[in-house]
């Protein structure tokens, strides 16, 4: 029972992370599923499966607010769920003792992604300009696809940047067009698994579990997002992801650091991470702080 309501919080957290955010439901839950020992491609498929549910539920909810481009959903969803079943296929060929170092490496490349461009950036933004072609979504759909699959998360933190890098789709319609494609994503990865190690390494009350805290945290990242920055949350959980990512490698088989070597570099962590959210902090409120003329004029 403890360990379900530690999966129902672990599902809230990845919510208000990805509702905020626009990203990074996958990477922090199944970060937080390998900290507690769960098998790496189980890990994985626990996710994939609850994102079925929740992923249909954020794609409504987008759909009905005219944050959706099916033709962007389409030409970048297929190729996705491509990615995402071989990448599905590709982790549950894997040994436990290859699989987690691996997954944490992804997971790691894409925490520090996280932290750098919401800490340096801020929530990206982009202006409207020329519809999406195939022959950049397709690819695009399939490395994304894959990664998610093979990381535990990625379509987000793969997707949304590299579209609205593009420049040719306004960010409401980059996030909500991401969110609604994933489920077909989430579908094809769940599929992927299922075949790879089946359905009895996988614990359905847990993916009950995270579906449960994702559903009701969502009403409660929309008030999040209103009252704690992007930026902000952006560097806090790149952090944790960076942290515990980091810890995994240093532990492994691949490093197997000395006690004094991973303190250090803990402490290491820590420090930056502090000066990022800082930073981050100050950033924002020098973009929000009102000029002096401004000011002046409206008490006049």
């Amino acid at each position: 029972m403890r360990r379900l309501l530690l999966l129902a919080l672990v599902g809230l957290g990845a919510q208000l992370v990805d509702g905020s955010l626009g990203m990074a439901y996958g990477v922090t839950s199944t970060t937080l599923l390998l900290a507690i020992g769960t098998n790496p491609a189980a890990a994985s498929a626990t996710v994939h499966l609850a994102e079925i549910g929740t992923t249909l539920m954020s794609g409504i909810s987008h759909w009905r607010f005219g944050n959706v481009d099916w033709r962007v959903v389409l030409k970048i969803g297929v190729p996705g769920a491509i990615g995402a079943f071989a990448g599905a296929t590709f982790l549950s060929g894997l040994d436990t003792g290859t699989a987690a170092p691996l997954m944490s490496v992804i997971l790691l490349i894409l925490g520090l992604y996280v932290f750098i461009r919401f800490t340096w950036q801020g929530l990206p933004q982009a202006a409207l300009d020329k519809p999406l072609r195939k022959r950049f979504l397709a690819p695009l759909g399939i490395v994304a696809g894959f990664v998610d699959a093979t990381g535990g998360g990625g379509w987000g933190p793969v997707g949304t940047p590299a579209i609205l890098a593009s420049g040719r789709l306004e960010p409401r319609k980059t996030i909500g067009s991401i969110d609604t494609s994933e489920f077909i994503v989430a579908v094809a990865a769940s599929a992927g698994f299922l075949v790879g190690i089946g359905g009895e390494d996988i614990d359905a009350t847990w993916v009950v579990a995270l579906l449960a805290g994702g559903v009701v945290a969502a009403p409660v990242a929309a008030w999040l997002v209103r009252h704690i920055p992007p930026r902000v949350l952006g560097s806090a959980v790149g952090g944790i992801i960076i942290l515990t990512n980091v810890r995994t490698l240093l532990k492994s088989d691949w490093i197997d650091a000395s006690d004094g070597a991973r303190y250090a570099c803990y402490a290491v962590i820590y420090v930056v991470w502090a000066a990022a959210i800082g930073y981050s902090i100050l950033q924002y409120r020098r973009e929000n702080q009102p000029s002096v003329a401004s000011t002046a004029a409206r008490s006049s």
